[in-house]
């Protein structure tokens, strides 16, 4: 059986049900685009060998240590000494590069925790995908857990007390 406009009837099932059904079967959807898992370790990954090319390329030998267990990525030598290197990742945000100065801890559905890498290590790396740039901070002057460099002046004009990025960029 058929209706006046050419659609076959379903007996027993409601016409606004089966119009529905007619409606679904001639729209042609598009499938969803691809998007892609955040992937951390493989971005992590990538900040460190940019620190390590950008590092070599500045003249320090680097090298890896075995395993991922300790504080610090990388091992710089600059000749006389061996400096802990420790590599983050970093994004601009408001005219400035944000990054973390500590790791966080949060398996198991733990409470989340912090450690600051105070005294392990002697520089915080970072790299910025989006300028491509490297950074390296002495831990001297590294906060407990975040901190910024500066990319363009503040719109308050207050500059007494900022970190210019341009003084942290590694050559």
């Amino acid at each position: 059986m058929q209706t006046e406009r050419n659609t076959p009837i379903i007996p027993g099932v409601s016409f606004l049900f089966q119009d529905s059904l007619i409606e679904l079967e001639t729209e042609k959807s598009e499938p969803a685009p691809y998007v892609p898992k955040r992937n951390t370790k493989l971005k992590g990954d990538i900040s460190e060998l940019r620190v390590a090319v950008a590092l070599a390329e500045a003249g320090y030998l680097v090298s890896k240590p075995l395993g991922e267990n300790q504080r610090y990525d990388l091992i710089a030598d600059d000749g006389i000494r061996l400096l802990r290197v420790q590599v983050k990742s970093g994004r601009i945000r408001r005219g400035a590069i944000a990054f973390s100065c500590c790791s966080s801890h949060g398996h198991r559905r733990t409470v989340l925790t912090s450690r600051p890498y105070i005294g392990q290590i002697e520089l915080l790396a970072v790299y910025c995908a989006e300028n491509r740039k490297v950074y390296v901070i002495p831990e001297a002057e590294l906060t407990r857990t975040a901190s910024h460099l500066r990319l363009v002046p503040p719109r308050n004009n207050m500059v007494k007390t900022i970190r210019w990025a341009s003084k942290y960029e590694l050559a």
